[in-house]
């Protein structure tokens, strides 16, 4: 939609009352969401229920006669289906309304066509425009149906329209090439973490749920954050900002959405496999949001189409600081936290959790080391997180929390001495 005059659009939502605890209206506002992130200007909407769909334009003829109506009228050059519509269903309808016609497959595409930046992230763009384009190159292509023979184009008596098949053809090929050799470079990396002995963490949930603030408040990194959808689409890989737990690993990814285009979920395979190697996720979830449920329901169906399903969660409740929604509705799963990611509420509880997971439980107390063992306090501060170090008549006197499993071997050494003990977690996620 680069042409201005294009940004003009009519938006169109049907409901067939197959949705699963989210109403209508609220189906209709995440599509109108997604339009207004293509930076489209909705003139007129359309929200309407219907009993069955519409075997050759989706829609009744009714109601396209009034579209048509309000396009002739305002000279409306784009209209978007909040839907996805077959190849012949977009072509019967444009070919009626005598206007352009995205489907939501095609409008998510043009949304992630202007949110990738990185090398990789716009091959995998690519590589789903592609595969959706391929089955819709007969729409307004009456020119091609001659036949043109051109040295070094073509064989003999072939279309464009089959020209431009094959080279669509051929580009995806080279395109899943690069994106093949990306993902083994990928699994080398991700191998090589793995034999670090860090333990690797993926955020994930639906898109804009504050996936990326959270990542920034335990990083420390200063990745771009926005109110919008798909704000993020290139996986990022940071360690934990706390000195002493730098083994955890924390990786961003692009949010999920209901009714993500299985050419999308197909492409990003490079990204969507980061979560499959992590040995913990944190899902998070806007609960200032009405249909926050619904939206749990609908990354959980993406996590188990990409086999990631079985992969340990904690419930990550962000957005607590936005008083606009009914305590009594959020739930509260075993694993899980309530935090406010941008303003810095219960994250310290959220990374006491994460390094439960990391470390099979967490010691939190005070350790006696004499003075003969200074090796073993720096080894301290490399593994555990240290609240306060004081020196007495007997030793250094550690104030910290460390995981079971480095305790045990710090415990191995001779003048160290557990002296007092807040906590001692042995359940593990």
């Amino acid at each position: 939609m680069n042409n201005k005059h294009d940004n003009r659009v009519i938006i169109v939502n049907s409901s067939f009352g197959n949705l699963i605890d989210i109403s209508m209206d609220e189906v209709f506002q995440e599509f109108r969401e997604l339009v207004l992130s293509s930076d489209a200007e909705i003139l007129f909407e359309f929200n309407f229920n219907q009993k069955i769909v519409n075997a050759k334009h989706f829609i009744g003829r009714g109601k396209l006669e009034e579209i048509k109506r309000i396009i002739d009228l305002n000279k409306i050059e784009l209209i978007i289906f909040n839907h996805n519509l077959s190849p012949s269903q977009e072509r019967n309808i444009e070919s009626f309304l005598k206007t352009r016609v995205l489907d939501r497959t095609g409008l998510i595409l043009d949304i992630f066509a202007k949110r990738a930046f990185s090398h990789i992230g716009k091959l995998q763009v690519e590589l789903a425009q592609l595969t959706h384009l391929s089955t819709r190159l007969v729409r307004g292509w009456s020119h091609l149906e001659r036949q043109k023979g051109g040295i070094g184009l073509r064989g003999p008596g072939e279309t464009q329209l089959e020209t431009d098949r094959r080279l669509i053809s051929q580009r995806i090929k080279n395109i899943k090439k690069r994106l093949e050799k990306s993902h083994q470079q990928k699994n080398l990396n991700r191998y090589a973490r793995k034999k670090g002995r860090n333990h690797i963490v993926g955020i994930v949930g639906y898109t804009n749920a504050g996936k990326t603030t959270l990542f920034n408040s335990l990083t420390g990194s200063r990745e771009f954050q926005a109110d919008k959808l798909f704000a993020t689409l290139d996986t990022v890989t940071r360690k934990n900002l706390v000195p002493g737990s730098d083994s955890i690993i924390y990786t961003d990814t692009v949010g999920f959405i209901s009714n993500l285009p299985t050419s999308l979920i197909e492409s990003f395979k490079a990204t969507l496999d980061d979560l499959k190697s992590a040995d913990l996720l944190l899902h998070v979830v806007d609960v200032s949001d009405r249909n926050f449920k619904n939206k749990i329901y609908e990354v959980n169906k993406i996590l188990t189409e990409i086999n990631a399903e079985k992969i340990p969660q904690i419930l990550v409740k962000n957005k607590i600081d936005i008083n606009d929604f009914d305590q009594n509705e959020v739930i509260n799963p075993v694993n899980s936290v309530s935090v406010s990611a941008k303003e810095g509420i219960g994250i310290e509880m959220l990374r006491d959790l994460v390094s439960n997971h990391a470390n099979r439980g967490l010691f939190k107390g005070k350790l006696l080391i004499n003075f003969n063992n200074s090796k073993v306090r720096s080894e301290c501060y490399r593994k555990a997180k240290i609240i306060n170090d004081e020196e007495t008549n007997d030793g250094w006197v550690l104030t910290l929390t460390i995981g079971n499993y480095d305790l045990k071997n710090i415990l191995s050494h001779q003048g160290i001495e557990i002296i007092d003990s807040y906590s001692y977690i042995e359940k593990e996620i």
